[in-house]
């Protein structure tokens, strides 16, 4: 640095970069590169770099150089670590182990003893990325069927089984997800027909309710709604003029 400063910034003035770098290639090339120098017992560096050096480089990266952060989160009970404020998911069977995680501008890579577990594409802090491949099947298959999904699949199956599960999603639709989630399931057992025919039956009794469904499909009882009697044309103490004052001889 010494040399660098005292050779080539001593006594001149840039009037911006691109001229300073001009400069400083020519000077390296024709100044510092012809001289003779010690370390080198006397050799030209340019001379030397030629001769033994040239050859042995490799091309420049194709992209830019990273510059990146290392974080040591521990996994959290959802399968996720926190990075810079943002959520990643991990495979579960890491909850509870602290991992080492690498950050750049563009990619979020994790790391168990060395070891890569897993890698996403940075998101911004209060993001979370996720994927359903890191959790258990039972797991995925919980998270993905949303109160919307099980509205959809309940309306593809009739009216009386969409309004069952909108009775039970109606209210506190998360704590009551999972029986919304049965009645879909129940269809894969049954059938869609039958589900819909219990359903119908349920709303009839009044308790459209997973326990009462799945029990009327149970039982075979789906098919046996009782129709309302038939009211008669006339009340039964009515027996028209004809008969009102006739009396029977004993």
């Amino acid at each position: 640095m010494p040399y660098v400063r005292d050779s080539f910034f001593r006594g001149r003035d840039f009037a911006s970069l691109a001229q300073m770098q001009a400069e400083a290639a020519v000077w390296s090339l024709q100044v510092a590169g012809r001289r003779s120098c010690r370390p080198l017992e006397g050799a030209a560096p340019h001379a030397v770099f030629l001769a033994a050096e040239k050859s042995t480089l490799l091309p420049l990266p194709t992209r830019p150089f990273e510059l990146a952060t290392w974080h040591t989160p521990k996994v959290a009970p959802d399968a996720h670590v926190t990075v810079a404020g943002a959520r990643y998911s991990v495979p579960y069977g890491l909850i509870g182990r602290r991992l080492d995680v690498r950050q750049t501008e563009t990619i979020v890579t994790c790391f168990l003893d060395g070891c890569l577990v897993k890698t996403h594409a940075r998101v911004k802090k209060g993001k979370r990325s996720t994927d359903w491949a890191d959790y258990p099947p039972e797991k995925t298959a919980f998270l993905m069927r949303t109160p919307t999904w099980c509205r959809r699949r309940a309306g593809e199956m009739g009216p009386s089984t969409l309004s069952v599960v909108e009775s039970l999603l109606g209210v506190q639709a998360l704590h009551r997800l999972r029986s919304a989630q049965g009645i879909i399931g129940l269809a894969e057992r049954h059938g869609s027909e039958r589900l819909e025919a219990a359903c119908a039956f349920a709303l009839a009794a009044g308790d459209p309710s997973y326990r009462t469904v799945r029990g009327i499909l149970a039982a075979g009882r789906e098919r046996t709604i009782e129709e309302p009697a038939a009211c008669p044309t006339s009340p039964a103490h009515l027996h028209g003029p004809d008969t009102l004052f006739s009396y029977s001889e004993v």
